[in-house]
């Protein structure tokens, strides 16, 4: 493919010392700083928070002045827009990059980085609540009174988002060779686009502007003071109750943290069981897990409405956003929201599997109070006021822009990543990808096709759940013939030495029926994340299922556990005498 001549324009940007979020700076432009923090959805603004945005959100940028033409303009500062804006910098060439919110997108601020810093004070938890098993006596009455320091969890949460921040950093960025403009990026035409009253003329563009949660169009939402990812991470006080509309990665994850620092929490679901287009046996494996954690789940779910029913005034300071301030954790801090629902009743979804809960019919005016409301119900791209007409990008109605099998949109000239994409996994790793591949494929000719198919996900719940390509509902619904060969973790060493034998974990590969294609697997276990990418590998090179039992695995390790499942298949083809 053609290479990009190193440029003859320097891209040198000059940062200098910017303005600090600190205390000293009371204004950002004519606004008060506090009102600009909470309108950024980053809160309390203590230390921590003031050094996330002086890196991600910094006072005063300067924008460069800009060049004649850009190889590539950038719209977007998530993983898919940092991605693409510096591994084409690296490459010679000349990139516009534009942030309009915070550099390093929903998996910096508000989602991979805080929720799994939440899980592990969890796990702390809940490790040393069983202290006893591993012969750890614990003081002062042992581990039946541990308990959970909630704003010491969330202080941790923001020190170590700060810490990780920098390499998301608009000086990061402007480091590797771009132009980091920091506002409101819109196409103006098929090839220019505006910010801050500048027009960037490019020859690529790529769109990276990732998404938000959906919001489902339940009466009185509105007026009540929910929550969503973007604003979970600001709670400076533990809920005594939650309640979560949404069984998704967010909504398990979630509940099953806030359960284990203490909270009383329900999740609220439409459908009859945990992954209702999933794994049964994965979906049993997680209920079990997070029921033993406290959290009680409603099944098959219609809510009526939603509403507050005022309490103090310290109610109103909830709406406004200062939960956990005024009194330091106690119960009036919170408001009282409700829930109207009714469930429809009867046996569990046909595809459960044995043990799954029946759905009890509940009344019309059956009814969920709560002091916290996490709405965790999917994803929404950001397309709006884009400028996407002007540029003739076209986009599928509700789900983002359209791209082709190269990423590229209804423009040739400019292509779509992550979130914003319609009909891609919305996921950090995904949005990634997507990116190497838009670079290659926008400036150096590339036909990098992407295969979804081969994009492992994982709900980092304990134990975790991993999955790659088809399971066996997946493979009914596309008429895929496959055969399953599966391996039980209660019976994997390291496993049982860890003490995690009691979670139901196991792996289960599938295969193109009466052959060794590899075409999909999931595993449960606490470390399923690590254990899903030998499937993965298999899948994209192609090994076959002989390949991973033919894997040497260090003994005794979790990861035993993918051999012993593909030894399944040798097993039933091997030679035999007699």
């Amino acid at each position: 493919p053609p290479s990009i001549p190193v440029p003859d324009v320097t891209m040198a940007q000059e940062t200098g010392q910017k303005r600090s979020w600190e205390p000293s700076t009371a204004s950002v432009g004519d606004e008060p700083r506090d009102v600009v923090a909470r309108r950024l959805d980053v809160w309390p603004l203590d230390e921590h928070n003031q050094r996330l945005l002086d890196l991600v959100r910094p006072i005063g940028w300067q924008d460069p002045a800009p060049l004649p033409l850009y190889d590539l303009v950038v719209i977007g500062a998530g993983a898919g827009g940092l991605v693409s804006a510096k591994q084409s910098a690296r490459r010679g060439a000349k990139v516009a990059f534009i942030s309009d919110h915070l550099a390093g997108g929903d998996c910096l601020n508000v989602g991979c980085v805080p929720s799994k810093a939440l899980l592990r004070c969890a796990r702390a938890l809940r490790e040393a609540r069983r202290a006893g098993e591993f012969g750890v006596r614990l003081p002062g009455g042992g581990a039946a009174h541990v308990s959970i320091d909630f704003p010491a969890v969330m202080l941790r949460m923001r020190r170590l988002r700060a810490a990780i921040a920098p390499a998301d950093s608009h000086e990061a960025t402007a480091a590797a060779g771009a132009h980091v403009f920091q506002g409101r990026g819109r196409f103006a035409s098929a090839d220019t686009v505006t910010v801050n009253g500048a027009t960037l003329r490019f020859r690529k563009a790529i769109i990276a502007t990732g998404g938000r949660a959906a919001l489902p169009p339940l009466p009185g939402l509105a007026e009540v003071p929910y929550l969503t990812n973007a604003t979970l991470f600001n709670l400076t006080a533990l809920p005594p109750r939650m309640a979560i509309i949404g069984g998704g990665a967010v909504g398990l994850e979630m509940a099953q943290a806030f359960a284990c620092f203490g909270a009383k929490v329900t999740v609220v679901l439409r459908s009859h069981r945990l992954l209702p287009h999933g794994d049964e046996r994965a979906a049993a494996a997680l209920h079990a897990a997070l029921k033993r954690d406290g959290v009680e789940f409603i099944f098959g779910a219609h809510i009526n409405s939603v509403s507050v029913i005022p309490k103090t005034a310290a109610a109103a300071e909830a709406a406004a956003g200062t939960w956990g301030e005024a009194a330091a954790g106690e119960a009036a801090a919170f408001p009282t929201i409700r829930l109207q629902y009714s469930t429809g009743g009867g046996a569990p979804a046909k595809n459960s599997p044995p043990g799954a809960p029946a759905i009890h019919s509940a009344p019309a005016g059956a009814s969920l109070e709560c002091d916290v409301l996490l709405v965790a119900t999917g994803r929404t791209p950001n397309t709006e006021d884009l400028g996407l007409s002007a540029a003739g990008v076209e986009q599928v109605s509700g789900q983002g822009v359209r791209v082709d099998s190269l990423l590229a949109t209804s423009n040739p000239d400019v292509f779509g990543v992550g979130d914003c994409v319609a009909g891609a996994p919305r996921l950090t790793h995904m949005s990634g990808e997507m990116a190497k591949a838009a670079v290659h494929n926008a400036l150096f000719g590339g036909d990098w096709a992407l295969d979804y198919a081969h994009v492992p996900r994982c709900t980092y719940t304990e134990p975790e759940m991993a999955s790659v390509g088809l399971d066996g509902p997946g493979a009914a619904a596309a008429g895929v013939q496959v055969d399953m060969y599966e391996a039980d973790l209660k019976h994997n060493d390291r496993v049982v030495l860890e003490g995690d034998d009691t979670e139901g974990g196991f792996v289960r590969v599938w295969t193109a029926r009466g052959g060794g294609t590899v075409l999909g697997g999931t595993v449960v276990s606490s470390r399923a994340g690590e254990m899903i990418n030998e499937i993965t590998l298999a899948m994209q090179a192609g090994l076959g299922i002989e390949a991973l039992a033919r894997v040497v695995h260090p003994y005794p390790t979790a990861g035993e556990g993918v051999m012993q499942a593909a030894l399944g298949f040798v097993r039933k083809h091997w030679a035999t005498l007699g």
